[in-house]
């Protein structure tokens, strides 16, 4: 007698669940996006100029054939296995944002879009969230927990600004770039404070980044209140902007290569990062104490020193995050002016799983967040014919963070002794 065999039952897991949201989210988009959406022509433009490329389409239609590449793609997730499985959840998620774009178009009067803008200021507004994002992973790396990041740059912005206010007004030349270093030596000495607090007195990790938090905020609006409103001081010259020859000219592209100092900083510094991390004497140190700092200890590696180093390290990149803020971008300074960026940074940490390489890409996908939710507002959307509320759009940078902090990128395991104090053998 041959006994039953009990049906196989799907474990739930994350790969499945996202696939269902696709599957759930292509059906939608099939039987109830796609009849409500105009059947007028619309175009997505990649440049400027008569010959730029461009795409025309058909809003409903291209909602069809989105929606079921979703539902083939989220199914495929929930019956198999696979790289070429895991491929195709990244070309659903592909497929989402351009679901977005053709979405905000269609509800739009406007008849096209340039996307070439778009792509060029997802990396400028990319650009901050990465330099929180390396100051973190330095400071991580090495075990230290820095939900400071935050404070470092906000100090970065305040600090910096009032010296230049204070050596020339806001007029430009040589005090500009040492407001800049002024912005980083402040980032530096916040984090040299948290390095304190958290390596030599071993405070609680979290705590600490708390505390440079509160401090910079209040230390920033105090300095705000007290130099730069008496000093009038709401307007000032920035940065100068340059270009990379023949770069500049390319179709499309060309934009990137003409920018602002820090901005090309920003992908010299990962550049340095990946190197320094992998290939030197000290990139190793730093990757030791933040795995086994007793094992480190025992090969005679200094790891409170090595550990003061890369939070300090971190910090002063923090800083020249928020001089990109108020020296590079604005030219004035406001209280809180970072507006969260740390704390989207420490997200794109995860999202890259403490990598140079994967942070990077992570900040720029939330610059492109910020950018869209900026583009949405351009264009004028509508729903029912009442405007998409600006603070809605203003929004999507955190919903995009919930849900890169809830685990649908997948588990990010961090260094091994991250946020545990250290205390010398002998």
């Amino acid at each position: 007698m041959i006994a039953a065999v009990a049906p196989r039952r799907l474990r739930l897991d994350r790969q499945r669940v996202v696939g269902g949201f696709f599957v759930v989210g292509g059906f939608l988009l099939v039987f109830a996006v796609a009849p409500a959406l105009t059947t007028e022509s619309k175009r997505f433009l990649f440049g400027i100029g008569p010959d730029a490329p461009s795409w025309t389409f058909v809003p409903s239609t291209a909602t069809l054939w989105i929606g079921g590449a979703l539902v083939l793609l989220g199914a495929a997730a929930v019956g198999w296995r696979g790289r070429i499985v895991q491929a195709g959840l990244v070309v659903a998620g592909v497929l989402s944002v351009l679901m977005i774009l053709v979405a905000a178009l269609a509800l739009s009067s406007n008849r096209s879009t340039n996307l070439a803008p778009l792509f060029v200021q997802s990396l400028r507004l990319g650009s901050p969230i990465a330099l929180g994002a390396l100051a973190g992973l330095w400071s991580e790396r090495s075990g230290v927990v820095n939900i400071g990041i935050e404070g470092m740059m906000l100090a970065g912005a305040g600090i910096g600004f009032v010296a230049y206010a204070l050596m020339n007004g806001g007029a430009g030349g040589v005090p500009l770039y040492l407001a800049v270093l002024v912005a980083v030596v402040a980032g530096g000495l916040f984090a040299a404070l948290h390095a304190f607090l958290s390596i030599t007195l071993r405070t609680d990790q979290i705590v600490s980044g708390v505390a440079v938090n509160l401090l910079a905020i209040g230390l920033t609006s105090f300095l705000r209140s007290q130099i730069l409103v008496p000093l009038n001081a709401d307007s000032a010259t920035t940065l100068p902007e340059l270009s990379i020859p023949i770069l500049s000219d390319l179709p499309v592209v060309g934009g990137v290569f003409t920018a602002k100092p820090i901005f090309f900083f920003t992908f010299f510094a990962f550049a340095v990062a990946a190197f320094v991390l992998v290939r030197t004497r000290w990139g190793l140190r730093v990757r030791a104490v933040g795995e086994n700092p007793h094992a480190a200890e025992t090969l005679g590696i200094d790891v409170i020193r090595v550990r003061y180093g890369a939070v300090i390290l971190g910090g002063c990149i923090a800083g020249l995050a928020g001089a990109q803020f108020s020296l590079e971008t604005v030219g004035s300074f406001d209280d809180l002016m970072t507006n969260g960026t740390g704390f989207i940074a420490l997200a794109a940490l995860i999202f890259g799983k403490w990598r140079p390489g994967p942070v990077l890409a992570g900040a720029m996908f939330f610059g492109f967040a910020r950018a869209l939710g900026v583009r949405i507002q351009l264009l004028g959307v509508e729903i029912a014919g009442f405007p998409l509320p600006s603070q809605f759009l203003q929004a999507v940078p955190y919903v995009v963070t919930i849900v890169v902090l809830a685990g649908a990128i997948g588990r990010a395991v961090p260094p091994a002794a991250i946020g545990k104090p250290y205390r010398r053998s002998r």
